[in-house]
Parts: C-alpha cells; structure tokens; sequence
C-alpha cells in the first residue's frame, strides 16, 4: 500500500499536522518466537494490528507510516481489516535508529514539512490507547521541543557487578522512557542525521537523539499499560489487558 502523491500545499495545510511513524522492521530476538514479535497472534490478530488500530483511533493524526524491513513478507491485512491512516514502506534499516530516518525520509518525501510532528510509537506497544496520545499531543504541541511519554520508576534501582548489588542507584530522578515521542520532523531528522555518521553511538529512542543534540524533550506521564512486549511473559500479560478491554467493551449498553 504505497504512499500517494503529496498534494499541493493549500492555507489549510499551514498548520503543523500530526504523524505516526511505526517502525516494524525488527526481528525481536527476546521474545522467543518462531517469527518477529511484531508479527505474533495476542487475543486473535497480529501484536502489530492492535497498535495500528489503536493509533488510528487518534482523529488528529494525518497519516501513519509503518517501516518495514526490505524483506518482510508478512501476510498483511488489507480491506476493511486495515487501520484506515496507515501505509506501509519497506524502508527498515539495520537499526532501529537508521529506520527512524529513512521512515522521515519517506514521509518528507511524501509532503510532511519541517514544522510537522512525528510520532514514533514502537510495534510492541499494543497496548497504547488514543488518550496517551492524545495526553502527549496536548502536552507537547507548544512546547519548542517535543516530548515523551514516560512513567517515574516505582522501583528501587540497583547497579550491578559481577552480578551481585554493587549500589542502589537514587530512583528520585529516574524514569522509564515509553512511547509514543514526539518531535518536529525537521528538529529529529537533522539529530539522526547528524549521530548516523556515528553508527547512532547512544541513540537509543528519538529523544536520546534529541539530548545529544543539546535539547530537552519534555517528560509526559504515561501508563504502566504501555510496556513494550518483549520477553515471553510479557505476551500473556498483553493477552490478559487485550481480552479485558473487549469483554468491558462488550459490557457497555448500546
């Protein structure tokens, strides 16, 4: 499903407007599955599906970009099965960083500016719903930089040595970075841009990008909902929430 031809720029379009950026091009090698996490049935369909469809549920995002690995040959759905706001792009790199740019790449490509946002919400995030997006957008959308979902760490932090305690780290500070992030499509791009000729050495999310570059995105509370399915527990836990929403769905009076 290929991107369409940007259409010329009208007053309207003056406005920044709001992408996701979906990258899917990674094989998920903690999981312990037989294919790429993204790809693995939770509570009926593909991990990847619920997260589309959630973001799609966002009424002021534009369009939304998934990128794929050149090689993927995932069966995708299409038809009314397929959140309507989302394309696909076999744009994937070899690192999640790398994909990031070539996806910005495309998009600009396509007729997203400078000034646009971009939200770059990880496949794994299934559990992501249309009001921590919307949370984020309302947080984020005048500030000068852009920010993060992020939740403050509930646990005693501990460092490590040799595997044993070596000190507890002050968790006063600390938080656990999620997604979706959101920055100016100029501003992440030329951070990215700038650490590629590094290997993308400590990018390891948009906003860590952002930091090197000197800037300060903005940390929005999240929800402990919105883990990233990585480890093989974490599918029946994804499971559990996935078939609790629909049965609390179903419940509710027509």
């Amino acid at each position: 499903m290929p991107l369409a031809p940007a259409a010329p720029p009208t007053h309207a379009d003056e406005a920044p407007r709001y992408y996701a950026l979906v990258p899917c091009a990674g094989t998920g090698s903690r999981a312990g599955t037989p294919q790429p996490k993204q790809y693995q049935p939770v509570a009926g369909e593909p991990l990847v599906m619920h997260t589309l469809r959630a973001l799609a549920g966002v009424a002021r995002l534009h369009t939304g970009l998934v990128a794929l690995s050149p090689e993927d040959d995932f069966a995708w759905p299409e038809g009314g099965a397929w959140p309507g706001i989302f394309v696909r792009a076999q744009c994937g790199g070899s690192t999640r960083a790398q994909t990031v740019l070539n996806g910005l790449q495309v998009l600009r490509a396509h007729g997203a500016r400078d000034s646009d946002w971009i939200l770059v919400h990880d496949a794994a995030r299934c559990l992501i719903t249309a009001d921590m997006v919307n949370a984020l957008i309302d947080a984020c959308a005048s500030d000068a930089v852009g920010g993060l979902l992020a939740l403050p760490l509930p646990d005693t932090l501990k460092q490590s040595r040799a595997g044993r305690v070596a000190q507890t780290v002050p968790r006063d500070d600390k938080w656990l970075a999620q997604t979706p992030q959101m920055f100016r499509l100029g501003m992440l791009q030329q951070a990215l841009q700038h650490q590629a000729a590094t290997g993308f050495a400590g990018v390891t999310d948009e906003a860590s990008a952002l930091e090197l570059a000197g800037h300060q995105p903005l940390l929005v509370e999240g929800s402990a909902y919105n883990f990233k399915v990585t480890y093989p527990q974490d599918f029946a836990l994804a499971q559990a929430v996935l078939a609790s929403r629909r049965g609390n769905l179903q419940k509710e009076p027509s």
